[in-house]
């Protein structure tokens, strides 16, 4: 990827449980947090109930009732959209006469939500279609571009927990190589009963509040939720003079290829990703300032991280936002590529929730507490099933 031109990140839109709108989350990360409850909008079999980090059933898409013939996921996308759009002083009408994308990552995508339907149809019943219907209608790419009427790609990455971070570093190769003005870039995903039961099932999942790189670490919560980030020509950002939040400077991706769901013991997948993104905006780690590592509290990825920037960013800060919002699976990319972005621009970082022990066979160790960074750039990192990683750099908007 050539370091020119410019993509701009001009405006950011998030929610999870950690806060329903950018602001409200980063109040929230660098407060008190919250803490993972048992899941309300389904109930599970299981002696444990596994804490999750739910988006509050008093959710309202918009500001209004959501839309009953389209998914969560599909809405948490779409709230998340009209904000970033917002925060970028852009209306509807000023997408019209330019060259718009979507590309959003989600994971599950509520695909396997739909059990009561499955059910009846297994028993030789004739379910309401309805469920399919609703289904067909929230892939959450297309329901941003037909919300706006946008022209331009439009695409949906499924590339399990690292679909967020793909779609934005595929989002801005659309604005760089002049394919698209403005791409609207980021991940969605909704919690399910399957999803839920599955993570429980591969015993990956902790029944408390989850702990990334303790050394008492037993797995992760699940979380939901959405983040957007504008991406746009920096030409085009200062004709319109807006203020620029970041400038998305580098992408990698990389498949190590190993295991169906645990990183290569070596970190090769990642060190590739990390590696490729540094040098396509010809930077050194003298100039990270921080890294949002992936961080899920599962032992596995844990010390493969900690492996990775011990080699190659030594000394370089970094922590994980997933104890503030659990693991949002498609999401997660997305959501802590905009926690980056904001903490770049304050300067610092918040503690790494969750982390109390240094554990002995890790050879880094993320921030106890909250951290003043300095530094042109930053890292945001994610690690997915099927050996696939992502790395995207943002650098300060200032500059």
């Amino acid at each position: 990827m050539n370091s020119t031109p410019t993509v701009a990140v001009s405006g950011i839109g998030c929610l999870c449980a950690a806060g329903m709108n950018m602001q409200a989350c980063m109040q929230s990360i660098t407060g008190n947090g919250c803490a993972p409850q048992p899941p309300t909008r389904f109930s599970s079999d299981h002696a444990v109930a596994y804490p999750v980090f739910e988006v509050p059933q008093q959710y309202s898409f918009g500001g209004a009732a959501r839309n009953s013939d389209t998914l969560l996921t599909a809405d948490f996308a779409l709230t998340a959209t009209l904000e970033a759009l917002a925060d970028a002083g852009l209306s509807r009408a000023d997408l019209q006469d330019k060259r718009v994308g979507v590309c959003i990552g989600t994971t599950v995508g509520s695909a396997m939500n739909n059990e009561d339907f499955y059910w009846q149809y297994r028993q030789g019943r004739h379910p309401d279609m309805k469920a399919v219907t609703r289904f067909l209608n929230s892939n959450p790419a297309q329901v941003i571009g037909q919300e706006f009427g946008l022209t331009g790609p439009c695409q949906t990455v499924v590339n399990a927990c690292s679909s967020g971070t793909d779609a934005i570093g595929l989002g801005s190769s659309w604005v760089r190589s002049g394919i698209c003005d403005i791409v609207l870039a980021g991940g969605a995903d909704e919690l399910c009963r399957v999803t839920y039961n599955g993570f429980i099932s591969l015993m990956i999942t902790d029944e408390s509040h989850c702990k990334p790189f303790d050394a008492e670490r037993k797995g992760l919560n699940l979380g939901e939720g959405a983040a957007i980030l504008v991406l746009e020509s920096d030409d085009l950002c200062r004709r319109r003079q807006h203020p620029r939040r970041a400038v998305m400077l580098g992408y990698g991706s990389a498949c190590d290829a190993y295991h169906l769901t645990a990183p290569a013991p070596d970190g090769r997948g990642l060190k590739a990703a990390i590696a490729t993104a540094l040098a396509a905006c010809e930077k050194s780690v003298d100039d990270v300032a921080f890294v949002n590592a992936h961080g899920t509290g599962t032992p596995n990825n844990d010390r493969v991280e900690s492996r990775v920037l011990n080699e190659l960013l030594p000394g370089v800060p970094f922590l994980s936002t997933k104890g503030y919002t659990g693991h949002t699976l498609g999401a997660a990319g997305a959501i802590e590529a905009a926690f980056t972005v904001a903490c770049l621009e304050e300067g610092k970082i918040p503690t790494s929730a969750g982390f109390a022990n240094k554990d002995r066979e890790l050879p880094a160790h993320p921030v106890q507490h909250e951290t003043a960074v300095s530094g042109a750039v930053a890292i945001s990192q994610s690690l997915a099933f099927g050996g696939n990683n992502a790395a995207v750099i943002f650098g300060k908007g200032t500059h």
